[in-house]
C-alpha cells in the first residue's frame, strides 16, 4: 500500500511494538494508585515518561506539566473546562473566547462551553488579527481571555506563526480589541508530527498534542501540556480517583493533590499506554535521528510532489489539479508537509474526490477526503458559503459521507500527507497513478464519438427471435434451479398491483421490446450469485435474497472487497426441499435450512449493514467451520432476524416514500436494476467481446437485467412495470471497487472502475436502485421474459453506494 494520510495518524513501527511487548512480557505493572512494588514501577515509569516527553519539546519540569488525557480532543475540552472564565455582566465585559477559523473542530467546539457560562466566543481570520501600540502587562484582575490556533493547519499545511504566542500574550498583537489578559492555546497536534517545537522559545500556556500522530500507536492517547506559572487560575469542579489527597462522603470537603497532573487526571490513566511511549521516542530516535531531520525529509517530499503536481496539464491547457494554499512559497517554516487539492476535468469541472478515492483503492493508494474537522479552511479555500453549508445538510450532505459534489461544487477535497517513514516511491507511485488514470484517459467528446460509431445492439422490431436471443443472451442456462412448479401456478400476477397504473401497457412507455432478460440473488450477501428464471416477489424483495451474510470474529460483514474468493462460494435455494445448499471448490456441499431458525436459536445478535442496525441470528459451528476452512479465516454465518424489520432508506432525505419498503441485509434498496444496453456501451469502451460482456454483467451484481434500447435510459425511470409488478425507482448506484472483481476467477482488475469513471464524467454510478410500489400484492412472482414499462422522471437522486 502507498500510504498518505500521515496527518490522519502515523505507521507504527515494528520494532516500536516488539519492544513494546517485550516490555509487557518482562515487567509487572500494577495500578499506580498504590504502594506496592509493581504499582511503584508503574508510577516512577510514568514520571519518567514525563520526563521524556518535556525533553522531546525542549521544556523542564519546572516550566511545564504533562496532563496525560484521551487525546488532543480530550486536552482541548479540559482546557475549556478548567479555565477562569469571566461570564459577562453589568459589572464586567466578561472573558472572550477567541479562536482561528482554520481551526480543527475540537478547538471550536470549546465555544458549546463557554455559551453555556455566557462567555462570548469570536472567530477570527488570520488576517483580521490586530497589531496593537499599547502593549499592556497581563493583570489578572482583568478578565482573563483565551485564543486557540493551529500550529499548523491540518487542511492546508500552512504553519501559523509561533511568534504570535508571545507578541498575544504581551498585547502586541490581538485577536479583538476587548481589554484584559489573554492567554494562548496551542493545537499542535498536526504540528509535531513532522516539526520540532521549542518549549523554550515559544511559550504558550497550553499545549494539546496525540501521540498516535507521531508514532502511529497507541491510539487514543495525548497530552495537555500546561505552563505552571497558570496552574494557580485554573479550576476545577469535578474530582475522580486519585485526584484528592483528603475528601468525605458525608460532607462538602475535597482537598485536591498538591501535583498539578494528579489534580487533572481523573481515575487510573491508561498507564501500559503511557508506558509504550517510551518505546516509540527510542524507536524515533533511532530511526530517524531526530525531529529536524522528519522536517527536512517530508519537507523535500512535500516539495517535489507539489512542483509535479503543480505542472500537470491537460493537452487543451487545463490544470489537472487545483491545489488548496494560502501561499505559494513552501519554506521550511510556512509550509508543512501536506498538499490539499482536487482533481479537475479537461473542461475544469470538479471530479469529486470520493470517485477519485475509490480510482486510488485500485491502486492501493490510500489519501484522505473531505472538509477534515476543518469547516473553516474548507469554506475559506473551496468557495463554500454559510448558506451552502446549510443547503448540503438539507440535501443530505453531513461531515464525513461521500456526497463529494452537490449542485456542480464540491463539498470537499483531497488531502496527502507525509511522515517521517515516508519515500519518493510513494510520490512517484501517486503521481503515476494521476497520470494514468486523469491525463490518459479518453474525453468525453471521445466516449460520444465512439458510441455513436458502434452499431447499436439492442434487437430491432424485425429480427428473429434467434437474433433476439443472441442479443439479449435470453437463452436460460441449463443449471437453473428446478422449483415446485405448483409454487408458482398457485400465484398470480393479475391483480399484484392495486393502482389504477397496473394497466401499463397501455399507460406507460415501452421504446420497443424492453423485456426482463435475466434475474439474480444472492442469498449469502457478497457470494456468488444465484440464476432463476422466476421467482417470488415478497415484502423485502426477491425470496431470500441477502438473507444470510458472513463475518469475522467482531462480528464485520465480509465483502468481496476485504475477502475476493467470497464470489468462489456458491448458495442455492431449492424450495422443495426446503433448503440452501452451499457449494465451492474442494468443497463437500453442505444444506442449512430455509426454515427461520432465530426462535430455536435463542441469542438475538445486533449487526451493522451500511450503518443501520440489524438483527440477526448465528446459523452454528458447522457452516461455521465450512466457511472458515474455504476461506482460511475464522468466520461464521448469520441471517437476518425475521422477527425485525428494517426499513429502506431511514437515512436519507427527499427520496421517494418508502416507509413501508422493508429491507434484508442488502444495503440501500430491495433491487438492482441494470440495462443491457448500459452494458453493451461500457464494454465498447473496453473494447470487449459479447463474452466478456457477460461477465461484465456479472460483475455489477444486479437482480434485474432488462434489454433496453438506449444506454443509461433507465437514470431517467421514476416507476417500472414488469409483468404486472410495479416498482419505484430510488436512485443511482454508485459503484465501489467490487466491480474490479472478475466473478469467476476473483480476480482484480481496474479497467473496469477507471473506464465507467472516464465515460462518466468522473462520476462511477450504473444501476438503478428499485423498490416495491406501496400498491403490491404479495405473494407475486417475477419472470424473466415479462414486458418492461416505465414513467419517465425529470430528475433521479443519486444514492451513494452498492449493492455487494
Amino acid at each position: 500500500m502507498t500510504y498518505l494520510d500521515h496527518a490522519g495518524t502515523a505507521l507504527f513501527p515494528q520494532s516500536l511494538l516488539d519492544g513494546y511487548v517485550k516490555d509487557l512480557s518482562e515487567n509487572v505493572y500494577g495500578n499506580p494508585h498504590s504502594q506496592s512494588v509493581v504499582s511503584r514501577l508503574t508510577h516512577e515509569t510514568v514520571e519518567h515518561i514525563r520526563y521524556r516527553i518535556l525533553q522531546h519539546f525542549n521544556a523542564t519540569a519546572e516550566e511545564y506539566t504533562v496532563i496525560f488525557t484521551a487525546g488532543s480532543t480530550a486536552g482541548l475540552k479540559l482546557v475549556a473546562e478548567i479555565f477562569p472564565w469571566t461570564q459577562t455582566s453589568a459589572q464586567s465585559t466578561g472573558s472572550r473566547f477567541c479562536y482561528l477559523t482554520d481551526n480543527h473542530t475540537s478547538a471550536i467546539g470549546i465555544r458549546g462551553i463557554t455559551k453555556t457560562i455566557n462567555v462570548s466566543s469570536v472567530p477570527v481570520k488570520p488576517e483580521d488579527m490586530i497589531l496593537s501600540d499599547n502593549h499592556q502587562q497581563c493583570n489578572h484582575h482583568h478578565p482573563m481571555h483565551l485564543f486557540c490556533y493551529p500550529a499548523q493547519s491540518n487542511f492546508s499545511g500552512t504553519k501559523y506563526p509561533l511568534s504570535w504566542i508571545e507578541e498575544i500574550k504581551k498585547g502586541k498583537l490581538l485577536p479583538t480589541d476587548t481589554p484584559g489578559c489573554w492567554l494562548v492555546l496551542l493545537d499542535a497536534a498536526s504540528y509535531v508530527c513532522t516539526s520540532p517545537l521549542d518549549l523554550s522559545v515559544y511559550q504558550p500556556d497550553f499545549v494539546t498534542i496525540s501521540f498516535y500522530k507521531i508514532f502511529g500507536f497507541p491510539t487514543g492517547l495525548g497530552a495537555l501540556i500546561v505552563a505552571n506559572q497558570v496552574a494557580p487560575l485554573l479550576k476545577k469542579n469535578y474530582f475522580g480517583g486519585g485526584t484528592a489527597a483528603a475528601y468525605l462522603a458525608g460532607e462538602d470537603f475535597y482537598m485536591p493533590r498538591e501535583s498539578l497532573s494528579d489534580r487533572y487526571e481523573d481515575g487510573t490513566i491508561s498507564f501500559l499506554d503511557i508506558i509504550s511511549l517510551k518505546h516509540g521516542f527510542d524507536t524515533l530516535d533511532r530511526l530517524t535521528g531526530g525531529m529536524e531531520v522528519i522536517r527536512k525529509h517530508t519537507h523535500t517530499l512535500a516539495s517535489y510532489t507539489y512542483s509535479v503536481l503543480s505542472a500537470l496539464h491537460y493537452p487543451n491547457g487545463t490544470p489537472v489539479i487545483h491545489i488548496y494554499c494560502d501561499t505559494e512559497v513552501r519554506t521550511l517554516d510556512v509550509q508543512g508537509p501536506i498538499i490539499n487539492f482536487n482533481v479537475l476535468d479537461e473542461n475544469g469541472g470538479i471530479i469529486g474526490y470520493s470517485q477519485v478515492s475509490k480510482l486510488a483503492s485500485l491502486h492501493n493508494i490510500h489519501f484522505r477526503t473531505g472538509c477534515f474537522c476543518n469547516i473553516g479552511a474548507c469554506q475559506k479555500h473551496l468557495g463554500i458559503s454559510n448558506v451552502d453549508v446549510k443547503k448540503n445538510l438539507v440535501a443530505g450532505h453531513v461531515c464525513g459521507d461521500d456526497r463529494d459534489v452537490i449542485n456542480g461544487q464540491p463539498t470537499g477535497s483531497i488531502r496527502i500527507s507525509f511522515g517521517f517513514m515516508s519515500n519518493f516511491g510513494d510520490a512517484r507511485i501517486f503521481l503515476k497513478f494521476l497520470v494514468e488514470c486523469f491525463l490518459k484517459r479518453p474525453t468525453k467528446q471521445d466516449s460520444t464519438k465512439e458510441m455513436l460509431l458502434q452499431p447499436n445492439p439492442i434487437p430491432a422490431k424485425h429480427d428473429t427471435k434467434e437474433q433476439q436471443d443472441h442479443h439479449t443472451n435470453g437463452k436460460l442456462p441449463e443449471d437453473f434451479c428446478i422449483l415446485n412448479n405448483h409454487y408458482f401456478n398457485n400465484i398470480s400476477n393479475v391483480n399484484s398491483c392495486t393502482c389504477e397504473s397496473r394497466n401499463i401497457a397501455t399507460k406507460g412507455t415501452n421504446n420497443g421490446t424492453i423485456t426482463l432478460t435475466s434475474i439474480y440473488l444472492y442469498p449469502i450477501k457478497s457470494c456468488a450469485k444465484f440464476q432463476v428464471s422466476q421467482w417470488p416477489v415478497t415484502k423485502q424483495g426477491l425470496l431470500y435474497d441477502r438473507n444470510w451474510m458472513i463475518v469475522n470474529d467482531n462480528g464485520v460483514c465480509i465483502s468481496q472487497k476485504q475477502e475476493p474468493n467470497l464470489c468462489f462460494v456458491c448458495p442455492t435455494i431449492d424450495l422443495k426441499e426446503n433448503i440452501m445448499e452451499v457449494e465451492a471448490k474442494g468443497m463437500d456441499p453442505i444444506a442449512i435450512p430455509l426454515v427461520d431458525d432465530s426462535s430455536v436459536k435463542g441469542r438475538i445478535c445486533q449487526n451493522k449493514v451500511c450503518g443501520d442496525r440489524v438483527h440477526t441470528y448465528d446459523c452454528g459451528d458447522k457452516i461455521a467451520d465450512w466457511l472458515s476452512n474455504f476461506l482460511n479465516r475464522k468466520c461464521r454465518l448469520i441471517r437476518q432476524s425475521s422477527s425485525y424489520s428494517r426499513q429502506a432508506n431511514t437515512h436519507r432525505k427527499g427520496s421517494v416514500d418508502s416507509s413501508l419498503s422493508s429491507l434484508s441485509l442488502v444495503n440501500e434498496a430491495q433491487y438492482l436494476l441494470v440495462n443491457t444496453a448500459s452494458i453493451f456501451y461500457l464494454g465498447q469502451q473496453m473494447q470487449l467481446s459479447e463474452l466478456q460482456n457477460e461477465e461484465l454483467t456479472q460483475r455489477f451484481r444486479a437482480n434485474i437485467v432488462v434489454s433496453g434500447q438506449q444506454s443509461f435510459e433507465e437514470e431517467n425511470w421514476a416507476e417500472v412495470f414488469i409483468g404486472g409488478l410495479h416498482f419505484k425507482v430510488l436512485g443511482k448506484c454508485t459503484r465501489c471497487q467490487v466491480i474490479c472483481i472478475d466473478q469467476h476467477t476473483a480476480e482484480k482488475t481496474k479497467d473496469v472502475f477507471r473506464t465507467l469513471s472516464s465515460s462518466r464524467d468522473g462520476k462511477t454510478t450504473f444501476g438503478m436502485y428499485l423498490l416495491n410500489a406501496s400498491c403490491m400484492l404479495y405473494p407475486a412472482v417475477l419472470k424473466v421474459g415479462s414486458p418492461v414499462f416505465f414513467y419517465y422522471n425529470q430528475s433521479n437522486s443519486t444514492i451513494e453506494n452498492t449493492q455487494k
